[in-house]
C-alpha cells in the first residue's frame, strides 16, 4: 500500500521510543525496514515535524530514523551548555547503538547544519545529506551583526538569560499565538499552519527546564559555518532549498554552487511557493525529491 501525506493525520502515526544517553532520556522513532536514514529536525522542532515524511520514505524501501535532540520534543530538557558538539556527539552515538551501517543524514534548518557537522567530523557512520533549507549557525556570529545590531543581541541574551527577564520573555514567545505569528512568517502557504503543527511546538514548551534550554540555545556559540564545513565532506549532497524563505533565504544556495563547481558532489534543488520547512509544507514535492534522490546515491 502506498501511504500519501492526506493518510498522516496527526504526528502519532508512529511509535515512539526512548534510549538512554549520558544519562539523559532521549525519544525517537524508527520505521520500515532497508537502507537507513536519520531524520534532523530544526529549532523548536521534534520528530513530529517529520510526520508528513516518515512514513512516505518508510513505505519506499527505506529504515526511518528520527530522534528528538537533547532539549527538545520528548527527549529531556537537560540543564547543561548546550552547542552543535552536544548534538553531534548524540546522533554519532545513536547511530553506534542503533544503526549498523552509514545511513543518509537528512535535516532540516539546524539539522541540516548538524548533518553537514556528522558527514565531515564522523564520515564513517554517513553515506550522504539532504540538506533542508540549512541555516548557517546556531546563532548569529558577531561579524555578521552590524555594530549596533551587535550591541542589541549582547543586551538581549542578558535578558534571556537572567532568571527574572528571561522567564517573561520565553513565556510570551512560547504562547500558541505568537508560535502561530512566527510560522505565518517562515511558512509560504498558511493553510500548512495547523493546530497540530502549533502544537507540536507549544508542547514541549511546557516541560520542566525548557526555558533554561532555550536560553542556553539562544546564546550558544554559532558553531562551525557550511563555509568551513563543505571542502571537507566527502559525501554526495542533496540541498533542497524553500525559495521563499525569509529565515535562510535561497541566496544562501550559492556557497553550494561553488562547492560543486569545485568539485564536490552537490545537487541543488529550490522549491517554489515554499518557506523554511518545505518538507512539511509541501511533503509530496520534497519526499519525490528525497526518493528520487537516494535511488541514485
Amino acid at each position: 500500500m502506498t501511504v500519501t501525506t492526506q493518510q498522516l493525520a496527526t504526528q502519532d502515526a508512529f511509535e515512539k521510543f526512548f534510549w538512554t544517553w549520558q544519562g539523559y532520556k532521549i525519544q525517537y522513532t524508527v520505521m520500515g525496514t532497508g537502507r537507513p536514514l536519520v531524520l534532523v529536525h530544526g529549532f523548536g522542532a521534534s520528530i513530529g515535524h517529520w510526520r508528513k515524511n516518515i512514513p512516505v520514505l518508510a513505505d519506499a524501501g527505506y529504515q526511518v530514523y528520527a530522534i528528538d535532540l537533547l532539549g527538545f520534543g520528548g527527549s529531556d530538557k537537560a540543564l547543561i551548555d548546550y552547542s552543535v558538539e552536544v548534538w553531534m556527539e548524540l546522533l554519532k552515538d545513536f547511530c553506534t547503538a542503533h544503526i549498523h551501517e552509514p545511513a543518509v543524514f537528512i535535516g532540516n534548518s539546524i539539522g541540516a547544519l548538524l548533518s553537514l557537522i556528522v558527514l565531515v567530523e564522523h564520515p564513517e557512520i554517513a553515506a550522504g545529506g539532504i540538506l533542508i533549507n540549512s541555516a548557517g549557525g546556531l546563532s548569529h556570529r558577531p561579524h555578521e551583526l552590524n555594530p549596533p545590531l551587535r550591541m542589541v543581541m549582547a543586551a538581549f541574551n542578558r535578558f534571556v538569560r537572567s532568571p527574572i527577564t528571561g522567564k517573561f520573555v520565553y513565556n510570551r514567545i512560547r504562547q500558541k499565538a505568537q508560535i502561530r505569528r512566527t510560522l505565518y512568517q517562515v511558512y509560504r502557504d498558511r493553510q500548512a499552519v495547523t493546530d497540530e503543527l502549533v502544537d507540536l511546538l507549544y508542547t514541549p514548551s511546557c516541560d520542566p527546564g525548557a526555558q533554561q534550554v532555550f536560553a542556553s540555545i539562544l546564546t550558544a556559540p554559532p558553531g562551525p559555518s557550511p563555509e568551513e564545513l563543505l571542502p571537507k565532506v566527502e559525501r554526495p549532497l542533496l540541498v533542497i532549498w524553500g525559495a521563499d524563505d525569509p529565515w535562510t533565504p535561497i541566496t544562501g544556495a550559492k556557497i553550494y554552487e561553488e562547492a560543486r563547481e569545485n568539485g564536490k558532489e552537490i545537487k541543488i534543488v529550490p522549491i517554489p511557493n515554499a518557506g523554511h520547512c518545505p518538507h512539511d509544507e509541501v511533503p509530496d514535492v520534497v519526499n519525490a525529491q528525497i526518493i528520487d534522490w537516494l535511488t541514485q546515491n
